[in-house]
């Protein structure tokens, strides 16, 4: 029996043991997403006769038979309507943000009924979303309006300053220019490649070490390559000596050059060994369990305090740490910051109370739902042509230059749309390997992550032990900050330095206070590396100092919010950490800070009445109740030079193209792009059609990361546009012999003297004039501003079981000019969620022998539906003075203070601080025990 599929008969039946998955994606059907393989994800979900199963764990050939239908089919099932009512709702309402979930999520939801709909908590558990935080897919599923009441819910603008947008243009909510795509299933993400574009296609696979720390003596491959469709085996010693980072930043020289594609040691459990390139992915990982590899094994060092150790087992003692820009390598120092303002002795001195705390941030993972993924080839020229899913083609681009000794004009990088990356992706982890492959075979060559290499193979954040020190005067003054702040790297040092030098920067320099010192180390370990992710450093020290403020408040007998009123820094103020002078390109190129912490304050207060009115303020005896605040600053592009280069062109039918670097991974780049260049142009931003990370499209894009996306690459797409308004009117101007300031552009119109002119035959005619009516727009990322955000909770604590309930949850932001607010509410919803996840249960566990025990979904939690709560936004009225049209990023900051508000409530109910995170229930159980505060009868039971 035949499979249908979308209502035609597949011609092909599956192979043994397939599942219907992969089956469904050779048919063509690319829509369905795979993101763990598991059926933990829900990325995968299809119909089979109407019912919505994990095609992932479905076996093919119990299709046979019956109908199947994907999210490419799902409109002809709602009556030959052009989208499935689902459909429309998720555009409607943006019910995505990478959109890579977004079929899978459809898919479930469109088979709900109202009393289905009334449960989503339940009826959606089996589908994740790791960028959204939930309430637009809520909204989206269920109808619901997407501009709940400021005064409510939250999505306000403080202040009566904003004007009504512009249709199309900067402040109006434009939808994302894929949106039909993502929910039609035909966005093209990094696999979605057709087959026949792929004319001999092979699999990679990687054989991974089973020690910590080892020696390869030998590998033998014969028979491996015995294995029927298995192509070629390669190893340490087929790959260049060039050693280099897989961290990618603007200067390479920023992180240590550590790493080998492939090395004669192996550092961590999970790294890299060899590389089985096969006609099919089941051979190539036949032929990976074939390898036969005889190891060395070595001492190995699993923490950052044993690391520092004299004697300890050294992970990279084998470098010259001058040449691979390694601080200590005979001390497993990676890098390491050592400064003081002031004197923090007579700071203390000067104090009236001091709190003195251990803090700890544990190990996460993005877990970013499309898992890392490349394709290589070698075209007719000898150009190497890579398909990636990266934050950074063009610095992809420069990588494999430097590694294999290639001219860039010999790479070429294209990011389709990518499925998530919070930092994960700002990385080199598969495109070295399949570029290697495909140069030594000259075939294409594509590797695919699995969800347990993810987590076992990839990067981490960096897990941060702080020891602080803090005083305060009874007046509420802070006199002295003392930190001693070690960070877990792991085996590599892929962006070490920067998260220990960025995390130390704006989290101390948010506060004024006379006497500072930090001494900080980043550590090698035995351990999975960490690299990049979301507030970079940051939402690790702003846990501990956050958490210290409400300390040195308690410990005074003020109030939090005054506390931290009296002494955060005021536009004007030196911003100072580390140096004894501000960094010379940061500006206070508007300032919030005031007005974040005043709508929270306000909003929580809004809340109690609300609690009061329901009659809901008293839970019950066994249940207490407090608030928290945190706040955090960060700067709006990272330091040392960020570059964007951008082009804009008007079409033939009077619409514009722009060419830009920046990849889109539901950071909402496109968007704001199409938004910047419309209210330069006058016109919506439908008529911007934008094309973007590929490397052959512009001279140069450092990256999507940072936050940079707007207030870099949008700057430089900015001036492209604003100069292309000045050429087209100068050509209108120079053929209707007319002086430019009487062409106004007006739509898909130029209105010259009073007479509209169409675009499209102003075009026409620039054509015939052999006039190109294009301009580019670059920017260096400096001057450089800062952007605000204050998060509050309402908690309830069970003294009894150590349940915690979020009550309300708060964040205003310091975003600038918001460009798309629906967007960048989205930005910080999705933040919010991952930043409860990691506040309260996620958690990358390594054993004693360095091996990753939460190596897939089910046991390493994730935010579902129902963990999320539904969090009021708020904006402050700022226009930023550095930023496009005032704007200011807003992707990496809402993520940094939730975990510290979160503490702080549960501290304000409870009287217990949890200085470690994950803040877990039985984590809060033992904290309440060792207390005294779970009641006897619990005990008892």
């Amino acid at each position: 029996m035949a499979i249908e599929i979308n209502g035609t008969t597949a011609e092909t039946a599956p192979r043994p043991g397939q599942c219907l998955r992969t089956y469904l994606r050779e048919q063509g059907n690319l829509g369905v997403k795979k993101g763990c393989d598991g059926g933990d994800c829900g990325a995968c979900t299809v119909h089979v006769d109407g019912t919505p199963v994990h095609s992932c764990i479905y076996p093919a050939v119990r299709a046979e038979g019956h109908a199947v239908t994907t999210i490419e089919g799902l409109a002809a099932t709602a009556g030959g309507a052009d989208l499935h009512p689902v459909q429309q709702q998720f555009m409607e309402r943006q019910g995505f943000q990478c959109g890579f979930c977004t079929a899978g999520m459809v898919m479930t939801a469109a088979t709900f009924d109202d009393e289905q709909k009334e449960n989503l908590p339940r009826n959606l558990k089996g589908n994740l979303c790791r960028c959204t935080g939930y309430r637009a897919i809520s909204d989206a599923v269920c109808g619901h309006a997407g501009h709940p009441d400021p005064k409510g819910q939250g999505s306000g603008i403080a202040g009566e300053g904003q004007p009504d947008p512009e249709p199309g243009q900067l402040g109006d909510d434009v939808p994302a220019p894929a949106s039909r795509a993502v929910v039609t299933g035909a966005a093209r993400y990094t696999l979605d490649v057709p087959v026949d574009q792929l004319q001999g296609l092979l699999h990679l696979k990687l054989l991974r070490s089973p020690l910590a720390h080892a020696r390869v003596l030998s590998i033998n491959a014969d028979a491996a390559l015995k294995v029927p469709g298995v192509v070629a085996v390669f190893t340490h010693e087929d790959v260049p000596e060039q050693l280099f980072s897989t961290a990618q930043h603007e200067l390479f020289t920023d992180d240590p050059d550590d790493t080998r594609v492939l090395d004669n040691v192996v550092r961590f459990r999970g790294q890299r060994v060899a590389a089985v390139v096969a006609e099919t992915v089941a051979a190539a990982e036949a032929g990976v369990r074939a390898l036969d590899v005889e190891y060395e094994e070595l001492p190995a060092v699993f923490s950052p305090q044993e690391a520092l150790l004299r004697g300890a087992p050294l992970v990279h003692g084998d470098k010259d740490g001058m040449a691979s820009r390694i601080s200590r390598p005979e001390r497993n120092v990676v890098a390491e910051l050592h400064a003081e303002l002031g004197s923090v002795a007579e700071g203390f001195a000067a104090a009236d109370f001091i709190h003195e705390q251990t803090y700890q941030t544990q190990r996460v993972q993005h877990v970013a739902l499309e898992t890392h993924a490349a394709i290589a080839s070698v075209d007719g020229e000898g150009r190497v042509q890579v398909r990636t899913s990266s934050q950074v083609p063009f610095l992809v681009r420069r990588t494999l230059c430097r590694v294999f000794g290639l001219e860039e004009d010999k790479v070429h990088v294209v990011a389709g749309r990518v499925g998530g990356g919070f930092g994960g992706k700002q990385e080199v982890l598969t495109e070295d390997i399949v570029a290697l492959a495909a140069l030594k075979l000259g075939r294409p060559v594509q590797l695919e992550l699995t969800r347990t290499e993810q987590f076992t193979a990839t990067t981490t954040r960096h897990p941060f032990t702080i020891k602080l020190k803090a005083g305060a005067a009874a007046d509420g003054r802070l006199t002295a900050l003392e930190l001693d702040v070690l960070t877990n790297t792991g085996a590599y040092g892929n962006h070490g330095p920067g998260v220990m030098f960025h995390g130390c920067g704006e989290s101390l320099a948010v506060y004024n206070c006379p006497n500072k010192k930090v001494d900080a180390h980043a550590m090698y370990t035995n351990t999975v590396p960490a690299g990049a992710f979301r507030g970079y450093g940051l939402s690790q020290m702003v846990f501990a100092i956050e958490s210290a403020m409400d300390e040195l408040a308690a410990g005074i007998g003020m109030d939090p919010f005054e506390f931290r009123r009296r002494n955060m820094v005021r536009e004007g103020d030196r911003m100072l950490s580390t140096q004894p002078d501000p960094e010379e390109d940061v500006y206070y190129g508007s300032y919030g800070l005031d007005q974040c912490l005043g709508l929270v304050r306000d909003a929580l207060a809004r809340g109690r009445q609300r609690y009061r009115a329901a009659g809901l303020d008293e839970l019950g005896p066994d249940w207490l109740t407090g608030e928290g605040t945190a706040l955090s600053m960060i700067d709006t592009v990272p330091p040392r030079g960020h570059f964007a280069h951008s082009r804009l062109r008007l079409l033939p039918d009077g619409t514009y193209q722009a060419d830009v670097g920046t990849a889109e991974f539901g950071n909402g780049t496109t968007t704001v792009h199409a938004q910047l260049a419309a209210t330069a142009l006058s016109t919506e931003a439908a008529n911007v059609a934008v094309r973007q990370s590929d490397t052959d499209l512009v001279e140069h894009d450092t990256g999507a990361f940072g936050s940079a996306g707007t207030v870099v690459a949008g700057k430089a797409t900015l001036a492209a546009a604003e100069e292309l308004a000045v050429r087209i009117r100068a050509f209108a101007a120079g053929i209707r012999q007319t002086q430019a300031s009487a062409c106004v552009l007006d739509g898909d119109t130029v209105v010259i003297d009073g007479n509209p002119v169409a675009l499209s035959e102003l075009a026409q005619q620039a054509a015939e004039a052999g006039v190109e009516l294009s301009a580019e727009g670059r920017w260096g990322g400096t001057p450089r501003s800062v952007a605000f955000n204050v998060h509050g909770f309402r908690v309830a604590v069970n003294r009894g079981t150590g349940e915690l309930r979020i009550l309300q949850s708060v964040q205003a932001a310091d975003a600038g000019v918001v460009v798309n607010p629906r967007q960048c509410r989205g930005q910080i919803e999705g933040g919010i969620a991952q930043a409860i996840g990691a506040a309260l249960y996620e958690e990358v566990v390594i054993d004693d022998t360095g091996r990753v025990t939460t190596d897939i979904l089910r046991q390493y939690h994730i935010p579902t539906f129902a963990d999320v709560p539904r969090s009021e936004v708020y904006f402050a009225d700022t226009k930023d003075k550095v930023g496009p049209l005032g704007a200011k990023s807003m992707s990496e900051s809402p993520f940094n203070p939730v975990a510290p508000a979160l503490a702080n409530a549960i501290r304000n109910a409870t009287g217990v601080r949890f200085a470690s995170l994950p803040i877990a229930r039985d984590r809060i159980y033992l904290g309440l025990k060792e207390a005294g505060l779970v009641p006897t009868e619990s005990l008892l039971t």
